[in-house]
Order: structure tokens, then sequence, then C-alpha cells
């Protein structure tokens, strides 16, 4: 059920199966998979799945091209919730490992929070990760265009650049390398670095070969109309059209509250088995916080994998959960 700041509070004294934090596809696939194997479920959700800026989603297997993230999270919650999991709107922010249960200090609400401690056997981290985009006087102007035409992910929508004259955006030399993976599906392509970084002769010779456009000067705002990015409007006033934009500048992992807790990383992503278990036996990492493909698919395949996973080693402990047999009368 949806939990209520009240209900959270009774269950402290309850011992969970498995808490997930993060409602987004890995996390939602997780527990639509751990309830159907009858393992009691709570879902820890902060409400900012990056699925949330994807307004279409045209490489989803069976979905409709014009099908957005926000009605598959939706979908997929009232799923969940259908198998009776419980779901909270909270922040996690810190996991202790105690031995045999994970004791997740909790907190709900942003005004006047109150905090619970929840717990659980196993623990299957799914919050994701957030974009880091451009950062201008006025943001609304950055979110007006992100996830529309203003693209965060090459993997997701490089197909959606073919042929139009695209611009990326970079926080280093290193993030503008995406321009040459880029230039598989297009070759019109301006780099742009805000004033905020200097690039290398040698980078800017590799560009010089490709055809590539480098531009330094600062930028204002992007410009267009009805979510539709079609320049950039630099600070002197310049404006320089395009078809799509590309953010590059690396992603915020939301995983701060497993600090405490000796996990191995290879750089910001959580190292897994082919199962999803991490380092730890009973913690799991699934989609975009573990090491792998940043999909949505894959998201919602990596829940699947450390439910199974999870069920087998309980499985092994416990037989069984089948209800008794009913004697005849």
């Amino acid at each position: 059920m949806q939990l209520s700041k009240q209900q959270a509070e009774q269950r402290t004294d309850q011992v969970y199966d498995v808490l997930v934090v993060g409602g987004g596809p890995a996390g939602l696939s997780a527990g639509i998979y751990l309830q159907r194997y009858l393992l009691s479920t709570l879902i820890v959700d902060k409400g900012k799945a990056r699925s949330l800026w994807m307004q279409e989603m045209h490489n989803y297997l069976g979905l409709p091209p014009d099908s957005s993230g926000r009605d598959l999270l939706k979908q997929g919650k009232a799923h969940y919730l259908s198998l009776d999991g419980d779901y909270l709107n909270a922040f996690v922010e810190e996991a202790t490992d105690e031995g045999e249960t994970f004791a997740l200090r909790v907190r709900i609400g942003r005004n006047n929070p109150s905090y619970v401690t929840l717990r659980s056997r196993y623990l299957i981290a799914a919050s994701g990760i957030i974009d880091n985009l451009p950062t201008f006087t006025d943001m609304q102007n950055v979110y007006d265009y992100a996830g529309y035409n203003l693209h965060v992910c090459l993997i997701c929508d490089g197909y959606e650049m073919q042929g139009q004259r695209v611009g990326v955006f970079g926080r280093n030399e290193g993030s503008l390398e995406v321009a040459f993976s880029l230039g598989w599906f297009t070759s019109d392509i301006t780099l742009f670095t805000g004033g905020a970084f200097d690039v290398s002769d040698g980078f800017r010779d590799r560009l010089r070969t490709h055809g590539y456009r480098l531009e330094e000067r600062p930028l204002h705002r992007f410009v267009g109309e009805n979510h539709i990015m079609s320049g950039v409007e630099l600070r002197d006033g310049t404006l320089i059209p395009l078809d799509a934009g590309l953010v590059s500048m690396g992603s915020k992992y939301h995983a701060d509250y497993l600090n405490g807790i000796d996990l191995e990383y290879k750089g910001g992503n959580l190292v897994t088995d082919g199962m999803n278990r991490t380092s730890h036996p009973r913690i799991f990492a699934v989609g975009d916080l573990k090491v792998g493909l940043n999909q949505v698919i894959v998201a919602a395949a990596d829940g699947a994998l450390a439910a199974t996973q999870i069920w087998r080693d309980i499985r092994r402990q416990e037989g069984s959960r089948a209800p008794a047999k009913q004697s005849a009368a």
C-alpha cells in the first residue's frame, strides 16, 4: 500500500525481506518480481526518477513510441501496489549494516520532516543518477527543453539526432569526446565549452579533422518555443542555430546513504555480478547506479535479476512459504 507518515511509523518494528531504495524502472521492476515471489517489500522513493525527463520513449520494446517516462512509472507503480507491496515517498539518508538486517534512516517530508528507521534483510540500491545540466541564471530556460530535443543520452537518442545540427555541451575536454561517437549519426556538430574550460591543441586538431566546430564563448540561454530548442544565444548576443543538443556534463549519483558500508566501486558506479549482487552479499545494485548500460529496458531487467537472486537466497534458507494445504472436511 501507499504508506502515509503515520503508517510508516507503525512499520518500525517490522523487518521486510527487501527494502528497495528508488522507485524508477529498476526499483519498480524489482518490487513487482519480489512481491510475485511472496517476499515482503518496501520501496522508498524520493520522487525524482531520471525517467521523468523522458517525454517519449522510442526504443522500449512493445510500447507506443509516444509513451512517456512518467506514464511508464505510473503504470509500474500501480502494478506494484496491486501486488500488496508497500511504497513510501521519502528520502533515505543512511543505511547501516546491523549484521542480519539493514537499518535505514528515512526522512519523510521536506518541510518539518519526520524521521523513521526501517529494517530489511536485503537491500536493493535503485536510487539512480541525475544528469548535470548547463548552469544558466534562469534554469527554467534549461528545463523547458531538457528531455525534448535537448538530450542527455547518446545511446538513447543518437537516432533522433541523425543528420541534424547538434550542439554538444560539456564540462571538460573529456566530456566532449562524446562528439566523435555522435558523428556516427550526424556530421554537423558544434561543441560548446561555455568559456568554462580550455581544450588542448591535440583536441582542436581532431575537431578540424572531423569538420566539427568549437565554440568557446560564454552561453546565455537556449532559444525555441513549445519545448523545442532551435538554437543557443551567447552572452555577446550571437545566435547559433541548432536542431538538437546533447548535454555531456556527467551525473550526480544518488547513493550517499551507502557511504557507511564498504562496497566496491568503479568510478561512481557500484560493481556487481551477473545477478546484480554487489561486493556485499545482501546488497544489490540495479539501474544507473551499477556498472553497465544506462537504459530503461536494461534497468527493468536488472530489477528482475536482483529480485530473482534474492528469492533464490531466501528459498534456500527457508524452503517454502506456500500456505498450508487444507484438509478435506
